[in-house]
């Protein structure tokens, strides 16, 4: 086999049994079998009957293990559950080989279609944030809301902290990176990963570094990790070639659902600066920016993107006012606080380009006290101390 082809991958029937992936408190997994796919689904129990249903979509290299800090904050808001795209997690490959962003796609698709839960509340997270915009423009009646942390949409200038990973897309680079890396400990990887997706690594508890280091074996022993990896980064640089109606902007423009978008400011793979093509791309949007915040917001301030999803569900009808302090709410610093998100037009552009807040649109509450700050509990509280403050605001 030459250095540039990728390796054999046996059907997903005779692939080694490697140790699940790890469950939080409260969570449950199950296997669901679709045509051509073989799906793990992470949920909780809903709090009561009758809660809207939610589908959270990870991002390259991650799994539904991702959104464990999330998922119980909107115990009481919705029905949630987190799917573990084909190849990652604990789904194993697609038996077509298919890792494209339309392939993930398909398969988000056909897990919604097949439960019956849609239309659901769509939340994605980079390669997810790329895979929830195409579902939710090519079949908007499975979507009732979006929201996208961070989503890999294409970029012409490209940070170079995010090229490394582009260039696991190209044949021979991940075969060579595995030699490079050989004597690479467990523990030296997790700390690469967190350094790169983290705005602040220090923010991972030391229980939440064990169980990535733990995570970080059981893949590295699956036999076709790096498989989908490479070919999941190739999915990504070809979407982003791509133009005409399958364009990812292009089909951004195309999303008809109330749409919410989450950037970091710290964020080393999708640069912030498209915060505000985003914020225009999607009609109606509304922009979260989070200075100190890297590429995973949903696992470095949950609090925050909790309360701002909420907001979301409360602003266009999908969610009660006395739901807001129902149990699962934001606590703390930001219990019961507004995020400031409201439609603020170019200034919600400004405020993301020059670190400004934006505000000040039509006397939004804060909770704060203080209309049109953009602020949660004042601008040095946000999630015990974690430094960030943020602004907010619509795309036009």
């Amino acid at each position: 086999m030459s250095s540039t082809e990728l390796p054999f991958v046996p059907p997903a029937n005779v692939l080694p049994r490697v140790t699940p992936v790890g469950v939080e408190e409260g969570e449950r997994l199950r296997s669901v079998e679709l045509p051509g796919i073989t799906l793990t689904v992470r949920s909780r129990p809903p709090v009561r009957e009758g809660l809207p249903p939610a589908l959270y979509v990870h991002g390259l290299g991650g799994s539904s293990r991702n959104w464990s800090a999330l998922m119980p904050l909107l115990d009481g808001v919705v029905d949630g559950e987190a799917v573990d795209l084909p190849g990652f997690g604990d789904s194993p490959p697609p038996d077509d080989g298919d890792y494209s962003v339309t392939g993930h796609a398909r398969a988000v698709i056909r897990f919604l279609d097949a439960s019956d839960r849609g239309p659901v509340h769509l939340l994605g997270n980079s390669l997810g944030g790329a895979v929830s915009t195409r579902v939710a423009a090519l079949r908007p009646d499975l979507v009732r809301t979006l929201t996208l942390v961070s989503p890999a949409l294409p970029e012409l200038r490209v940070q170079r902290t995010a090229v490394p990973t582009g260039l696991l897309a190209v044949p021979g680079v991940t075969a060579l990176f595995n030699r490079l890396t050989r004597e690479w400990t467990a523990e030296q990887r997790v700390r690469g990963v967190m350094a790169l997706c983290y705005g602040d690594p220090g923010r991972v508890t030391p229980e939440g570094f064990r169980n990535a280091v733990w995570e970080m074996e059981r893949r590295l022993r699956l036999p076709y990790f790096w498989d989908a990896m490479s070919r999941s980064a190739r999915g990504i640089v070809d979407a982003y070639t791509l133009g005409g109606q399958h364009g990812l902007w292009r089909q951004a423009e195309r999303v008809l659902a109330p749409t919410l978008l989450i950037y970091g400011g710290r964020d080393q793979l999708v640069g912030f600066r498209m915060a505000q093509r985003a914020a225009r791309a999607f009609r109606g949007s509304r922009l979260l920016t989070l200075p100190d915040a890297g590429h995973v917001a949903m696992m470095e301030y949950p609090e925050t993107v909790a309360t701002a999803f909420r907001e979301l569900l409360l602003d266009t009808g999908e969610l009660e006012a006395g739901s807001m302090t129902e149990p699962g709410a934001a606590t703390g610093a930001e219990g019961g606080a507004r995020t400031g998100v409201e439609s603020a037009g170019a200034e919600a552009e400004r405020g993301a380009s020059t670190g400004e807040t934006a505000g000040r649109a039509s006397g939004a509450d804060t909770g704060g006290g203080a209309p049109g700050t953009g602020t949660v509990g004042g601008a040095s509280g946000l999630e015990a101390g974690g430094g960030a403050s943020f602004r907010a605001g619509a795309g036009g």
